[in-house]
């Protein structure tokens, strides 16, 4: 509940429901948030930090001891999270001696008996105030506007399972991807886990073209709609896509079905050959198909799978312009650079009116596909990423396999993928296959300049700096697209803009 100040009051009816608290806290706290636990002994101060500590590490027998008498228990997790108990503390200023700035800085501090170091605790701090009420607790929270939505948020995804029949469901972080999107694995019962995908609807960004934000120009998914059409529509072909148990489109809150977590690679990150394989199966299976382009999702939701075209092609490129160039050179393309830089992707996009076009994943590699031991055929490999699917050349999905963005493709395994592939598409018949090969190489292309561009966006707009060491990879693959004659021109663009 939300009180007229802005605070959550929240009515904690036993023990468990103390302990689901600390647990959903661990969904929403991130590193440099300080959380304050106020409340008389035994208000359930200690078995919320100790709930919180264990969801973070995904350890239910974590031994967490009481930091009465050391002060201070740090532990090494997901974040990195000190457990302070100030009841012990002489004099507020000892709180720099524990390593309390130290710890906030790099991960999470909870502090039990906060008053006794009022004044040292950053302002801006999460505030829980933990009080018996009847035969249970009010929990009641006041944070800053930042912190607070992520609580909310949590809270509001532990409302979601409670009305689609899981209110006492074990939740806990399963991954989150280069998108604002966030998973969690939820656990309804000891033997079964659901997966719940966390998918806020944002506010509009600024304009990038035609008046429309990025999405609107590069056809990026906006909400659960287009996933849940596809899904659907695949699953009905055959093909191994969630189960959709319950959506919240409005809020952004799916709760679908678990794949499993077997995936295409082995433990040291390399591709499994044989499974590598058997996705350009699949992939070839699915090309093979007409897929309609008008999706039924609800009674008055029709989802139309928007084109792959031109606008979107260009817009995407142009991430080299606007992000790789200047990070690589230390300075911008010129007006002259862009203007034919440009004017090469329109004559390649003029290439591919006649390519093959049908359904097209856009992000068919290792993170997005799920090895399914003991199933059959195409129902060996599980897909879960496909919100952003248009239609477009076909193409595009086997570059995507066959250079890995993550995973790097040796020379060999590359060459069987695509005799595979192309084995596959004669077989059924009326298949160009040297057509096919141009459009590969432009697609290719297209999408190695989209990606040398997005690891730079995502360094430096958005903090993720991890995404860059893929940037030797994502070059050479697009070294091997501009051997293919079509692409000259930009080859020769790419070489003297010292792009490689």
């Amino acid at each position: 509940m939300i009180t007229k100040d802005g605070t959550i009051s929240l009515f904690l009816e036993d023990e468990a429901a103390t302990i689901r608290l600390g647990e959903d806290l661990a969904l929403a706290l991130k590193a440099g948030d300080c959380l304050a636990l106020s409340g008389d002994l035994g208000a359930g101060k200690s078995s919320l930090a100790r709930a919180f500590l264990r969801a973070m590490a995904d350890d239910e027998r974590l031994e967490v001891p009481s930091p009465t008498f050391t002060l201070v228990q740090s532990y090494d997790l997901r974040f990195p999270v000190s457990h302070f108990d100030l009841y012990r503390l002489a004099d507020g200023a000892e709180l720099e001696e524990l390593g309390f700035d130290e710890a906030l800085q790099n991960g999470i501090c909870l502090v039990e008996w906060p008053e006794m170091a009022e004044d040292e605790l950053p302002a801006d701090r999460i505030v829980m105030k933990l009080e018996h009420e009847g035969r249970g607790r009010r929990a009641t929270i006041c944070a800053p506007p930042a912190q607070m939505q992520r609580i909310r948020r949590v809270l509001a995804i532990r409302t979601f399972l409670a009305k689609a029949g899981h209110p006492i469901a074990k939740r806990r972080f399963l991954t989150g991807d280069a998108s604002l999107r966030a998973y969690e694995a939820v656990y309804p019962d000891q033997k079964s886990r659901k997966i719940l995908m966390d998918w806020p609807p944002l506010p509009e960004g600024p304009a990038v073209l035609d008046g429309k934000p990025y999405p609107k120009v590069a056809h990026i998914a906006e909400n659960a709609y287009p996933f849940v059409a596809i899904a659907n529509v695949l699953r009905e072909k055959g093909f191994a896509t969630p189960e959709i148990y319950e959506v919240d489109y409005a809020e952004g809150i799916l709760l679908i079905e678990d794949l499993g977590s077997d995936g295409v690679l082995d433990e040291g990150g390399k591709p499994i050959a044989s499974r590598y394989r058997q996705s350009v199966a699949c992939l070839a299976h699915l090309h093979g198909m007409k897929i309609p382009q008008d999706i039924r999702v609800t009674d008055n939701h029709i989802h139309h799978v928007p084109d792959f075209d031109r606008t979107a092609m260009k817009m995407e490129v142009r991430l080299v312009l606007d992000w790789y160039l200047p990070w690589k050179r230390g300075t911008a393309a010129s007006d002259a650079e862009r203007e034919e830089y440009l004017a090469i992707w329109d004559r390649l996009i003029d290439e591919l009116a006649s390519a093959e076009k049908n359904l097209l994943l856009r992000d068919f590699h290792s993170p997005n596909i799920i090895w399914r031991e003991g199933q059959k055929g195409i129902q060996k490999i599980g897909l879960i990423d496909f919100q952003d699917a248009m239609i477009g050349p076909t193409a595009y999905d086997l570059a995507s396999i066959v250079q890995d963005a993550r995973v790097t493709i040796e020379q060999a395994l590359f060459r069987q993928l695509m005799d595979d592939y192309l084995a596959f598409r004669s077989a059924q018949g009326n298949f160009d296959e040297a057509g096919f090969l141009k459009s590969w190489a432009i697609m290719s292309a297209q999408r190695n300049c989209k990606l040398a561009g997005l690891w730079v966006r995502l360094l430096q707009r958005d903090g993720k700096p991890g995404y860059t060491k893929h940037m030797p990879r994502t070059l050479s693959y697009l070294q091997v697209a501009l051997e293919h004659e079509a692409l000259a021109p930009l080859r020769d663009w790419c070489a003297r803009a010292g792009i490689g």
